[in-house]
């Protein structure tokens, strides 16, 4: 039997393959109005063809849990009820499919407030529906990045309740896994890494002291997250920084603390909390740094990071590397890179009745 389509359980929930398909913010949310932060025609087009694909998890995009928490205003968000009704319609597509959804819930910190990519990602002021962004200290991300409010330990609260409140919502609108992002130079990664955490208080300095927003976070998500369902965190296990930066002995020794903490996947990802940084880029770079979570630590972990090949995929699985891959422009090129994969590998994955005759 192929080791990238076996059934993957965790608590009381089985994905029925190993190719996952990671969070992709799609920019394509109204920034305002009573249908801002909700997802429309696009999210669901976007979702649904890779769920027919045979993709056997979808996480769904950054999900802000509130206005300010979104990477620009066009992001995705679960702050209110209505977006909870529009998510329920991706979800029940989903699940029809034998997909499992997911869903990653995100503050952006002091990377919110920025125009679109394929308008150039600049910071947004009032006029373009921006704000000012947050964070652990006043240091902007990078030049002609506005210098973020440094949050208040009142403040960092009111954030963890939000991330609460969402996490709630999410399972109202359906998903059967949430993912915490601290990852990609945002909040709870700038909290993580002396590079953008230079409090004196007791979120800021050791190692100790980083890791405790997050550890909060995690917490109070457990806490409101069912018992018979997974959650995951994102994590960057390093900031490919020579100095001062996060480090992947550091993630070893937070995957085990994360792993008592009710974590139950590590989705191992690297960058994006300093500009300009040098990334040594490759077919698979990032799957060493996940593969050194899963022999040193009890958490299971996922793969990420230019995984395109069948072969490749398989042998991460088959190796013991991680415990499955998240394919992420692949999908986008095409949505069923699953089912084309389980041809190759003769492997069985569910295809939808209306496309039997591709088989």
């Amino acid at each position: 039997m192929s080791a990238l389509f076996e059934p993957y359980t965790l608590r009381d929930v089985t994905i029925p393959n190993r190719v996952w398909m990671p969070p992709m913010c799609q920019y394509s949310a109204a920034p305002e109005g009573p249908s801002a932060g909700a997802p429309g025609d696009w999210h669901f087009a976007h979702y649904a063809a890779r769920a027919t694909g045979g993709t056997g998890l979808i996480v769904v995009e950054a999900t802000a849990v509130s206005p300010e928490g979104r990477i620009s205003p066009y992001d995705l968000g679960l702050w209110n009820d209505t977006q909870v009704e529009a998510f329920r319609r991706i979800t029940d597509f989903l699940r029809g499919q034998g997909t499992v959804p997911a869903v990653q819930l995100a503050h952006s910190g002091r990377k919110a407030s920025t125009d679109r990519p394929w308008k150039g990602g600049a910071p947004l002021g009032p006029e373009a529906h921006g704000w000012r962004p947050l964070a652990p200290s006043a240091v902007a991300f990078d030049e002609g990045h506005p210098v973020p409010h440094e949050l208040t330990v009142e403040e960092l609260q009111r954030i963890v309740g939000e991330f609460t409140d969402a996490a709630r919502r999410a399972l109202a609108a359906g998903f059967e896994i949430a993912e915490l992002h601290g990852a990609h130079g945002y909040l709870i990664h700038e909290f993580l890494s002396p590079h953008s955490n230079h409090r004196t208080d007791a979120y800021g300095g050791s190692y100790e002291n980083r890791v405790r927003f997050a550890l909060e976070v995690v917490d109070a998500v457990r806490a409101v997250w069912p018992d018979d369902k997974p959650l995951f965190f994102r994590i960057s296990a390093t900031d490919w920084l020579e100095a001062d930066g996060w480090t992947a002995d550091e993630t070893v020794r937070f995957a085990a603390e994360l792993h008592a903490h009710g974590i139950d996947l590590l989705d191992v990802s690297t960058g994006g909390n300093a500009p300009a940084v040098r990334i040594p880029t490759g077919p698979g770079y990032q799957v060493p740094f996940a593969a050194r979570v899963k022999a040193e630590t009890p958490m299971a972990v996922a793969a990420v990071g230019l995984i395109t090949e069948t072969g490749q995929a398989e042998k991460i699985i088959a190796n013991g590397e991680a415990d499955a891959v998240l394919v992420g422009r692949e999908l986008l090129r095409n949505p069923s890179w699953a089912r084309h994969a389980a041809r190759e590998l003769d492997a069985p994955v569910h295809v939808p009745d209306q496309y039997h005759r591709s088989v």
